[in-house]
């Protein structure tokens, strides 16, 4: 059986009567062409199942579609897989603009080494920098370099920083969290979140201050920075218990707040009829959880898109609307609050 030869630009063309230029227009440049026209090729392109040939064209304008991402497994002993679900939502925006995403390690003694290397080989377009705590140099490197990137999160350690980044507002998060267990009734409502050194923990701690205040609470005796591990979120919620007596608690990320509930499993205290629960980040862990745990959900999905849309705008030298995009999350409420 002869193999089936794919249908070429040409083929299109024909079918639907206009030029080669047209079509190509059609895949690349549709904004030039009427609306009717545009429909009758794509129309076309559909029916044939014409598929570019995108390695010739990325020859022809030196391009790659390729937007590199550094990626790093989750941390042991930790309950967030955010990440995951933020690349996922990034690999579907990308293909839908025709960008597809290329991961690379991550190496904590280099962390500029695989930017490096992509730039030098121009493997990629762009990329997308997610690790954006205090002292990292990615951002500051690539803008020196001029490469185009945008970051997810913003540019805690840098006030003069001027790319482009795309944020959650974690403040806001735990605000949501905090005000609906005021709402459940809780006056005395504990934060379990990270050290001092984390803009990230003390921006989301900042929601709780400020809610607690807010309504007329106080917060002097009910807080704890520690490590962003599930043992650390234990003995935290056990001292607090003992020398606090809180009622709820609001943490930083579902991690420590499945640490909080190993502690009340062990006190055999139930979570959300006993002691209320909130965390941070609605990871899986979160969702199946046999109670079902109260948890912060960013809109990571949200934040792709609007990576992507700010990407295409760099990439095609048009202007940017806004140096930084702070997105709103949501509260997944579950019986542990």
């Amino acid at each position: 059986m002869l193999p089936v030869t794919p249908p070429t630009l040409a083929d299109v063309a024909e079918r639907a009567g206009v030029s080669r230029q047209t079509v190509s227009n059609a895949v690349n440049n549709p904004d030039l062409l009427r609306p009717d026209t545009l429909e009758r090729v794509r129309q076309t392109i559909a029916e044939l199942g014409y598929s570019p040939n995108r390695a010739a064209r990325n020859l022809r304008t030196r391009t790659s579609s390729l937007i590199g991402l550094r990626f790093a497994p989750a941390q042991e002993g930790t309950a967030n897989a955010a990440m995951d679900r933020f690349v996922h939502s990034l690999v579907e925006a990308s293909e839908e603009v025709g960008y597809h995403v290329l991961l690379f390690p991550g190496d904590d003694e280099d962390p500029i080494g695989g930017y490096d290397n992509l730039l030098r080989s121009t493997a990629v377009d762009a990329f997308v920098v997610t690790d954006t705590y205090l002292g990292n140099p990615q951002a500051a490197w690539l803008s020196q370099q001029r490469a185009p990137f945008v970051a997810f999160g913003r540019p805690w350690d840098d006030d003069k920083a001027r790319h482009v980044w795309v944020d959650v507002d974690g403040a806001a998060g735990i605000a949501l969290a905090t005000q609906h267990l005021i709402d459940r009734g809780h006056t005395r409502i504990a934060w379990i979140g990270w050290r001092k050194d984390s803009p990230i923990g003390e921006d989301r701690r900042s929601g709780w201050v400020r809610t607690m205040h807010a309504n007329g609470l106080s917060t002097t005796g009910l807080a704890s920075r520690v490590e962003d591990v599930v043992h650390s979120g234990a003995e935290a919620a056990a001292v607090l218990l003992d020398e606090s007596a809180p009622t709820a608690f609001v943490c930083a990320s579902d991690t420590l707040a499945m640490g909080v509930l190993h502690t009340l499993w062990i006190r055999q205290l139930a979570p959300g009829k006993d002691i209320g629960v909130v965390g941070f980040d609605d990871s899986q862990v979160a969702q199946v959880y046999p109670v079902g745990l109260t948890s912060v959900r960013q809109p990571l999905e949200d934040v792709a898109v609007e990576i992507v849309r700010t990407l295409r705008a760099l990439l095609s030298h048009q202007p940017v609307e806004t140096r930084g995009v702070l997105l709103e999350p949501t509260l997944a409420i579950r019986e542990s609050s």
